[in-house]
């Protein structure tokens, strides 16, 4: 049947930044698709709470802006024998300044934690996949993969980042059996976003700006992130899926 393409049984996820937000929703996803689930984050206390909520996961704490402490804990974690399947780099951070203004250290940190994390977790665990030949990574990149907004100009850049170096990684890892593709979310509704959800006037202008009408609920992210996991996707390499209510289709 056509549905077992979706079927995640005997899988094994990993997800960056998952004990909360969108990487929490996609660990619910990835789970009830069959995944095993292991739950990534830097805070071991909100990791704990994540793993408890959602049961039966594994958790690796690790920052993912630390390339050798994240390739000493997936290095640890393959030789325990649990291979990673599929990885989500969804570790990410935001912050909203004029761009004259904007700190550099606050520029520093978007760098290291949307882009650098992909390249230093995609890499390390992408070498354990070459071995076997198979693997699924899915970076999420934003609707500002493509767009620009006032004060978030070096997010943007974070962003359009992540969507070449998706491309990148397929150029690369597709001859090794490696599907790597990314989703970019329009405006959702999560921790990341809560000054923009708690403003009546970016949200009147969301809905009139976006052709559903409305912002997005994270568990509308999962379809997504299952068929771009699972055997779906055998022969999508390189994609950025769009999950925007339309919002970069219209003017």
């Amino acid at each position: 049947m056509a549905t077992n393409l979706f079927d995640l049984k005997n899988k094994r996820a990993l997800i960056t930044g998952s004990s909360q937000g969108i990487g929490f929703a996609l660990a619910e996803g990835l789970k009830a698709a069959g995944a095993a689930i292991v739950l990534n984050g830097r805070d071991e206390a909100k990791l704990r709470q994540a793993a408890a909520r959602i049961g039966d996961a594994d958790m690796l704490a690790f920052d993912a802006t630390d390339h050798e402490a994240v390739r000493r804990a997936v290095d640890a974690y393959e030789a325990s024998g649990k291979p990673i399947d599929i990885l989500v780099n969804n570790a990410g951070m935001q912050h909203r300044a004029p761009l004259e203004d904007f700190p550099a250290d606050a520029f520093e940190r978007l760098l290291q934690t949307n882009i650098a994390s992909v390249f230093h977790v995609g890499q390390a665990v992408a070498r354990h996949m070459i071995g076997r030949g198979r693997g699924k990574i899915i970076n999420i990149a934003s609707v500002q993969t493509s767009l620009a907004r006032p004060s978030i100009a070096p997010y943007t850049a974070t962003k359009g980042a992540v969507g070449n170096l998706t491309k990148g990684m397929a150029t690369d890892w597709a001859k090794h059996g490696l599907n790597c593709n990314a989703i970019a979310p329009g405006y959702f509704d999560t921790p990341l976003n809560a000054a923009l959800v708690a403003d009546p006037t970016f949200s009147a202008w969301l809905e009139k700006r976006t052709p559903a009408g409305r912002w997005g609920k994270v568990e509308e992210l999962q379809g997504a992130c299952i068929f771009l996991a699972s055997d779906a996707s055998s022969f999508v390499n390189g994609h950025i899926l769009y999950v925007d209510g339309g919002i970069t289709a219209s003017l």
